[in-house]
């Protein structure tokens, strides 16, 4: 029974790719060349098929073979896998800001139409750009609440980021485990002290996501590195307590996630910048290992 659901589902997967595939070159592109010029006719089948229809489609593959397991990666905007989850730190949303403000860091703009055309002109130009949008990452069910980022030798293709997702410290460490913890959708208020979940990574270039060729940044594969890197800033400036390891939220083998090499470690940490009493008293001190 067990091989016929798999080789169903499977079926389905194929029968979505078949039909993604003939939406692309007989109804888009069909559709565009007797309207358009030829290469104005390619350009709109391109931005269909990879912001449109081929997302939507990797959307609806991983409905189909979706298996119940626990994230250990965020989502990015066309389904597939994004970027590890390697630190969780707690503490208010002013006390992140400040923290990673202190080590240099500025805070992402917000994406939009203004932030992507200011970005377009600094990776045409060569420019600086230190507080460029990132593109949306998914986790808890929702779009990141925030994000930082340390520019590369000022270029615009060349940074350090992380993104953040808030979750109530309802969920303590010890939850890490248990699929609860990681599809809470509930998003805590920003003034009380907060698990921010993150996922961090550095941006080495300009690439195109593998399967619906989008225009991305390219990203250094090794996030292990990339999660010290960020822990010994914040260590170094003196912004965070005692740091404690942890595993992601379902066994994670040594090994690729997407593209990146993780062991799959979180560290796990408390903002002390600007804490008072009554914060050290609201906050879950991390456990040890």
């Amino acid at each position: 029974m067990r091989l016929l659901t798999r080789l169903f589902q499977r079926f389905l997967v194929f029968c979505l790719g078949v039909l993604s595939v003939w939406l692309i070159v007989f109804v888009v592109f069909d559709t565009a060349d007797h309207r358009l010029p030829w290469v104005l006719a390619v350009c709109v089948t391109y931005g269909v098929a990879a912001y449109i229809i081929l997302p939507n489609v990797v959307r609806l593959y991983l409905k189909v073979l979706h298996r119940g397991v626990i994230p250990r990666y965020t989502i990015a905007a066309d389904g597939l896998a994004g970027d590890p989850v390697n630190v969780v730190l707690i503490g208010t949303l002013q006390q992140l800001c400040e923290a990673f403000a202190t080590a240099g860091w500025s805070t992402a703009d917000r994406l939009g139409t203004a932030s992507s055309l200011r970005m377009i002109r600094a990776f045409l130009k060569g420019s600086a750009y230190p507080t460029a949008p990132f593109s949306t990452f998914y986790l808890f069910g929702r779009r990141q609440d925030i994000g930082f980022q340390e520019p590369i030798d000022d270029s615009p293709r060349k940074r350090h980021h992380i993104r953040f997702w808030a979750l109530g410290l309802a969920h303590s460490e010890d939850d890490m485990n248990s699929t609860s913890f990681w599809l809470n959708k509930d998003k805590p208020s920003p003034d009380e002290p907060v698990l921010w979940v993150g996922a961090g990574t550095r941006d080495t270039g300009l690439s195109l996501t593998w399967l619906t060729f989008q225009v991305t940044h390219a990203t250094d594969s090794d996030t292990n590195a990339e999660r010290d890197y960020i822990v010994d800033e914040l260590r170094v400036k003196g912004v965070v307590g005692d740091v404690a390891w942890h595993r992601s939220g379902s066994r994670l083998v040594t090994g690729k996630v997407n593209h990146y090499i993780t062991d799959g470690e979180v560290a796990f940490a408390r903002l002390t910048v600007g804490a008072t009493d009554d914060d050290d008293a609201a906050a879950v001190e991390p456990g040890k290992d």
